[in-house]
């Protein structure tokens, strides 16, 4: 676990003993409730109540009692209380965990209780920034947090679990570590400035600086855009002439009966919204009304409605019906994506062969893909087209990769601008001064992506994503 130093951030202050409900909203079997903070014992010592008295509260062992309003002696609910004494805590501070029934009533009512014996109700995510502030995470690792709680799928659950373990932190203190090593050289001969020729071998230099700096940079960078996919996922629309198949479609994705499904042209009048995860990457499908001229006012709502989904679409599935030739209005919607990513479906397999020639024809810049949607013959196709060309890669799996986020991203660039400055300059004969600025800026950037260097209301964005609790 990588230690964080705060030099440019204010540490929490130490009487603040924060409170919060750690469980989501709504009954449960089990509802939490967490204590950070130099209170945070005392408190539990005054509306605990244990089974076997007297109680005895060894770090990091659950006890078994009631808590009990120390004013009225009233118990409010039966529970399993655990205090953890710091620094082997997720805050580094003395943590308490009430563990009670998941009623809304009653953590309610033992949170109030808290919160009169001085304890503060917790801002969303302080629990995490405090464990990044006390120097027991990363702030790469405080974001994994975020990741791992709003994974949806296995391959982005990976991504964060890789981030939580430490991986991002590693690389970029590694890359830190080599910059850190040139700066050192370069202030020797800002020191001795008639040796500095000598002391600065730039060819040497400039390799190292390539191998150890500039490749690694590059290759981070080069991944994130992937990444970014897995992690927050692409916005699909279905696409197509009323009947051509479009809600059969949607059905078929999600291998359930989710849109009705008749052969009357414009049954979908609205669009619907679905989550699908296709070999991974979470996909957001819509499926759309049917887009035709002179349709009747209901109908045409949903039009509108279509072509704004379309504008918000990250990828267009443009769908056909196969048992006819390609018809103008098809062309036309065709033409209507623009620079869009799309695939185009050939619907209806099952019932004729579609004429390749005329396709190909009406069509001459795409290679389609033939489906059933009634079938699902074909779907396989369609899931592997879709992720090639989101991915640019027929077999791609992030399993547990160090990806960067787009803040991350937006650092390395910077750093990378930096080093290339810096390469330039060894072969330019750039003084030395300017020379370690350059390395200066690079670390520096560096250093926001890991929490070094990051000011306080780049802090504030970041844990204000986090829910209350964690």
């Amino acid at each position: 676990m990588s230690e964080t130093t705060t030099d440019t951030i204010a540490l929490p202050s130490v009487d603040a003993t924060i409170t919060a409900i750690a469980t989501p909203p709504g009954p449960g079997g089990i509802g939490i409730i967490r204590i950070s903070g130099s209170r945070s014992l005392r408190i539990l010592t005054e509306i605990f109540s244990p089974a076997t008295p007297p109680a005895s509260f060894l770090s990091h062992r659950l006890c078994y009692g009631w808590i009990k309003n120390p004013r009225t002696g009233r118990i409010i609910d039966e529970v399993l209380a655990v205090f953890m004494r710091a620094p082997r805590t997720y805050t580094r501070e003395d943590v308490v965990e009430i563990h009670c029934h998941g009623s809304f009533l009653v953590l309610q009512e033992i949170l109030a209780l808290i919160i009169n014996l001085g304890a503060v109700a917790a801002e969303p995510g302080e629990f995490t920034k405090r464990a990044f502030l006390n120097g027991r995470i990363d702030l790469t690792q405080a974001e994994a947090v975020i990741d791992l709680l709003q994974a949806k799928t296995s391959e982005g659950l990976g991504m964060a679990m890789a981030q939580l373990q430490g991986r991002m932190g590693e690389l970029v203190s590694g890359i830190r570590a080599s910059l850190i090593n040139l700066r050192a050289i370069i202030e020797v001969a800002i020191d001795f400035p008639d040796d500095d020729v000598e002391i600065i071998k730039a060819e040497a230099m400039g390799r190292q600086l390539e191998d150890e700096i500039i490749l690694p940079l590059r290759t981070l960078i080069q991944s994130a855009g992937q990444g970014k996919i897995f992690r927050d996922g692409i916005s699909v629309i279905i696409l197509g002439q009323p009947n051509v198949g479009k809600s059969s479609l949607l059905n078929a994705l999600l291998k359930e009966e989710r849109a009705i499904v008749t052969a009357v042209p414009g049954t979908t009048r609205d669009t619907i919204e679905e989550f699908l995860d296709i070999k991974g990457i979470p996909v957001r499908i819509v499926d759309t009304a049917g887009i035709r001229d002179n349709a009747e006012e209901v109908e045409e709502i949903g039009i509108e409605r279509a072509r704004r989904k379309l504008a918000q679409a990250d990828v267009v599935l443009l769908l056909v019906d196969g048992t006819q030739p390609p018809q103008p209005a098809d062309i036309k919607l065709y033409e209507s994506i623009g620079s869009k990513k799309r695939l185009l479906l050939i619907n209806k397999t099952d019932i004729a062969e579609p004429s390749a020639s005329l396709f190909r024809q009406a069509f001459p810049d795409t290679a389609p893909i033939h489906i059933s949607a009634k079938t699902h013959a074909g779907i396989d196709d369609l899931e592997d087209g879709l992720f090639q060309l989101v991915t640019g890669t027929a077999h791609w799996d992030p399993g547990h990769s160090c990806i960067p986020n787009v803040r991350h991203r937006t650092s390395l660039e910077k750093a990378l601008n930096a080093c290339e400055n810096v390469k330039n300059g060894l072969t330019t004969g750039l003084p030395a001064d300017l020379l370690a600025i350059e390395l200066q800026t690079a670390l520096d950037h560096l250093g926001d992506i890991i929490g070094e260097t990051t000011t306080e209301d780049i802090l504030d964005v970041i844990f204000e994503q986090f829910c209350i609790g964690k």
